[in-house]
């Protein structure tokens, strides 16, 4: 008899049990809290709570932990959507709960918040909000927390980031201070962002005072920097820059990339120093043997101030052979180029003696360089007709 009450007692309780577990929405959703499902479904059916059930002792305890795991579980899953949903702080909102988390509550503000701060400024103003925190944040770490250390160079990567978005660069310069009161750690990357700022403006005077920066704060030079550097003295037309940072960037001994070489070169042959041109391309053989389009064609020109057409009908010859299929479509442009735009360009650099003198040697030696690619079997079309013309390659 006391088997048959208990089995009884055990078949109400299950009976109880059912539309909690059939119907309660936390059961219903695999999405919503799937480790406190596991946890609720690991209690609910564990032997223990059986065990009890079938002894007799039974109470309501099991089922109500239950269901307050279960209440638990789909108040966080609502409040965590309501905080989903909740529109951004502007920097000015998020630089006063963090100025009251140090200052008042003696306590760091999350990292969520200086991140979102930064990711949210517009304007010169909200930089200047953005580095008042970050000195009132180094303080508290020094007095409060004891952590010498300033900030990662991630950090100083994006509050750069922010300065040159909104175009605030005195904060940006800043920013690569070794020494500051911001608790920044920089790096060569921040000064990319400002030089690559220099670079899309067109700011020679700029990149000057990022160089010095640079160089006053032992921050190491990368390829990267030098293919932006390089690229700025090129853009502005400006020799005595890109000899001066060649020179640095060599005695530094950094690996310059292709497109450095290109750049140094391409301005070599633009402005007819043809000492300076075999230099660079000695270096550039240092580092690599094959030839670029750029490269392959700035020494074709240096041939051609030399007078000697069928050397630079040859070095094409070699681009024609080593290049890929892709690039050699940029065969007939570049000659094409060197047809009608090289020559204006160079005669421009030239000095007052010379300028009369190359324009009838480009004359003759252009079109025997043609000649000699035809007759290495080169199908090149290209029009001569605008170097023929007196006036278009005149001083």
């Amino acid at each position: 008899m006391q088997v048959l009450s208990n089995s009884r007692r055990l078949s109400r309780v299950l009976k109880s049990s059912t539309p909690l577990s059939s119907n309660h929405p936390v059961f219903t959703s695999s999405s919503t809290c799937p480790r406190h499902q596991w946890q609720l479904r690991s209690t609910f059916f564990s032997p223990s709570i059986f065990s009890g059930m079938i002894q007799g002792n039974c109470s309501e305890a099991p089922l109500l932990q239950i269901y307050s795991m279960t209440r638990s579980c789909a108040w966080f899953s609502s409040q965590t959507s309501s905080d989903a949903s909740t529109p951004r702080d502007t920097v000015k909102e998020l630089y006063d709960k963090m100025l009251e988390s140090v200052n008042v509550k003696r306590t760091m503000p999350p990292n969520a918040w200086l991140w979102s701060l930064i990711e949210n400024c517009k304007n010169h103003d909200d930089i200047k909000l953005l580095f008042d925190i970050l000195q009132n944040l180094r303080r508290f770490r020094l007095s409060n927390l004891r952590i010498h250390e300033n900030f990662n160079c991630n950090l100083c990567r994006e509050v750069t980031k922010a300065c040159v978005r909104v175009g605030a660069l005195d904060f940006g310069k800043k920013a690569l201070w070794k020494h500051n009161v911001y608790g920044l750690s920089p790096s060569v990357a921040s000064a990319h962002h400002l030089l690559s700022y220099a670079k899309e403006h067109k700011d020679a005077r700029l990149m000057v005072e990022i160089m010095k920066l640079v160089k006053r704060n032992n921050l190491p030079l990368q390829p990267g920097t030098a293919d932006i550097v390089f690229r700025i003295c090129y853009d502005t037309d400006d020799w005595e820059l890109i000899c001066k940072y060649s020179k640095r960037f060599v005695k530094a001994g950094v690996k310059l990339r292709k497109t450095t070489f290109d750049t140094w070169m391409e301005f070599a042959a633009k402005r007819g120093d043809t000492e300076s041109l075999w230099q660079i391309e000695k270096l550039r053989s240092e580092s690599t043997n094959q030839h670029s389009l750029v490269s392959g064609f700035s020494c074709a020109k240096g041939f051609l101030l030399e007078h000697k057409p069928h050397d630079a009908a040859g070095m094409i010859q070699i681009l024609n052979q080593t290049l890929p299929d892709a690039k050699k479509l940029g065969i007939t442009i570049e000659l094409q180029k060197l047809v009608n735009e090289w020559p204006l360009d160079v005669i421009k650099h030239q000095k007052d003696e010379d300028r009369k003198a190359l324009p009838l040697a480009l004359k003759s030696d252009i079109p025997a360089m043609v000649s000699s690619l035809l007759n290495m079997g080169l199908q090149v079309s290209v029009n001569l007709e605008d170097l023929t013309k007196e006036e278009s390659i005149a001083s």
